[in-house]
């Protein structure tokens, strides 16, 4: 019988995702504490967005924390949609 290490991030009684590393764990748990703070900065704003767009915007820029920092900071420019698409592969044909 194998034993199998899980780490489960619980927030408010609800599991919501079972890691196998726990610095795993921690990075989402963390995503999960900067989407929390980033919500209400987010429904404060002018742009009248409703409450799933606002935790739709605070999950996509928690998980690009990193790009979004360094483009306040003004030193990367943001990449355009062409340029995050991943490039097809090409299969060989025998």
């Amino acid at each position: 019988m194998a034993v199998i290490t899980q780490f489960v991030v619980v927030r408010e009684g609800v599991e919501k995702m079972t890691f196998t590393s726990k610095k795993e764990a921690d990075a989402y748990d963390k995503m999960l504490d900067i989407v929390d703070n980033l919500v209400p900065f987010l429904a404060a704003s002018d742009a009248n967005l409703d409450d799933g767009t606002c935790e739709q915007l605070a999950f996509y820029l928690a998980n690009n924390k990193d790009e979004l920092a360094n483009v306040l900071r003004g030193v990367v420019k943001t990449a355009t949609p062409a340029e995050t698409k991943p490039k097809k592969k090409t299969v060989k044909q025998d």
